[in-house]
């Protein structure tokens, strides 16, 4: 959500910054729709005050005669009374349209965020060189051949867009899923593991509703009338977690991590790029998060993107870091650059992490407050967020840059004590 306060002072450069994402005509007509709404609402509130004000003068002069022994002044009749109920109920409709209109709007990027789409994005960073190989055998076929996934009996129990992991590549999934947890533990982040059903209240809080609403799973009305979820990253249920608390200052910046599966509506991939696990409706992720101090957040964001790339290296993988454009990246945050693991089978980069910044967007959604030592006011904390890491590309990725001539497939060194070899072989 952003700052009203933002908008009625400094109208241009909100506009000027929404515009690197969205049509400059549909930002002014919805900041001029935000701003209509904005008066009509403090002209009632307005309005409700004087009515209440004046019913108290009353109410005080009638005492006032009472105890004088006089006739007292007449209370306002019935109609007026209920007066004060319609500007009320005025009030709440306003309101509650300014607000939905508010959570329409996206984030507004960062100063060093352009603007346009996917061919905007630019590389910052590259690591390691791509793999020479003699043949290249895709992660598909590796997993088969291995003896890693099973593709069709996932279909059979899911439908299209599932798969199941399957002996070494079961124990392969949750080796890297472990190691995930371990380095997070070390690099100070408390381990959660939430409920994967949410509150619809945690979709408004991550600014993934009302506007990507149908990409996720819902519980039909009946079954949950609050409105239940299937979670589609953790994010939004860590997020969600600390929904309406002011945080301690002292402790911040607060650093959680969570691992879940993620349940996603989006098509299942059909493309040669998007095949095997690289693109489905449940896939496993750990995620971390940063609650800060607006001060914090640089050094916070740089620190996430440190992490993250780390376990990439260790793991000995090519990648590149990417930033996003304005119209690529979350419409929540103001910044994102992508970590992106090379796929020798397509010669594409895949992400396998996202670590984005919210500011207080997200914050004033959930409102997520701190207190400034010794004094009465409360500010919105800054949100951060990173996979860390997505396995569903990362398990193909290790596949196809780590394959062998003879259709083997050499094991990271930080995981073989985890899997108990060196390699994974084919299936005899």
């Amino acid at each position: 959500m952003l700052d009203m306060e933002l908008i009625r002072k400094d109208r241009e450069a909100v506009a000027t910054a929404l515009a690197k994402r969205l049509d400059p005509a549909e930002v002014n007509r919805v900041l001029d729709e935000v701003q209509r709404l904005d008066q009509e609402r403090r002209a009632l509130i307005t309005e409700i005050d004087a009515e209440r004000q004046r019913r108290k003068a009353e109410a005080r002069a009638y005492a006032q005669a009472k105890r004088a022994g006089t006739a007292p002044e007449p209370v306002a009749p019935e109609a007026e009374r209920k007066q004060l109920a319609e500007l009320e109920s005025q009030l709440d409709e306003v309101q509650s349209r300014l607000r939905t209109t508010m959570s329409e709007l996206p984030n507004l990027p960062a100063d060093d965020v352009v603007p346009g789409g996917k061919e905007a994005n630019r590389v910052v960073k590259t690591f390691g060189e791509p793999p020479v190989l003699e043949k290249v055998r895709d992660h598909v076929e590796l997993s088969r051949m291995l003896g890693l996934v099973d593709h069709e009996r996932g279909v059979k129990l899911g439908g299209s867009g599932f798969w199941m992991y399957t002996g070494m590549g079961a124990r392969l999934e949750w080796a890297l899923i472990s190691w995930f947890i371990d380095e997070h533990v070390k690099a100070g982040y408390e381990f959660l593991l939430p409920p994967h059903l949410l509150l619809d209240t945690a979709g408004f809080a991550a600014g993934q509703f009302p506007k990507f609403y149908d990409d996720v799973y819902h519980l039909d009305r009946e079954s949950a009338p609050r409105g239940q979820f299937l979670l589609p990253t953790s994010e939004t249920a860590i997020l969600g977690a600390y929904q309406d608390e002011i945080l301690e200052t002292a402790k911040l910046p607060l650093k959680a991590f969570a691992y879940t599966p993620c349940y996603r509506r989006e098509a299942a991939g059909a493309h040669s790029d998007e095949r095997g696990t690289v693109r489905g409706h449940q896939f496993n992720k750990v995620e971390i998060f940063q609650f800060t101090l607006p001060e914090q957040a640089g050094t916070a964001l740089e620190e996430m993107l440190t992490h993250a790339e780390s376990l990439v290296e260790r793991l000995g993988l090519h990648y590149q870091r990417s930033m996003l454009s304005a119209g690529d990246a979350s419409a929540a945050m103001k910044k994102t650059l992508d970590i992106e693991v090379w796929m020798p089978s397509t010669g594409k980069y895949k992400e396998v992490s996202s670590v984005s910044w919210a500011g207080d967007y997200q914050a004033r959604r959930a409102a997520i407050r701190y207190r400034e030592p010794g004094g009465k006011q409360t500010r919105f904390v800054h949100t951060l967020n990173g996979s860390a890491l997505a396995t569903s590309r990362l398990f193909p990725a290790i596949l196809e840059q780590f394959q062998q001539p003879d259709g083997s497939v050499l094991v990271p060194e930080v995981l073989r004590d985890k899997i108990g070899t060196d390699r994974l072989t084919p299936l005899r």
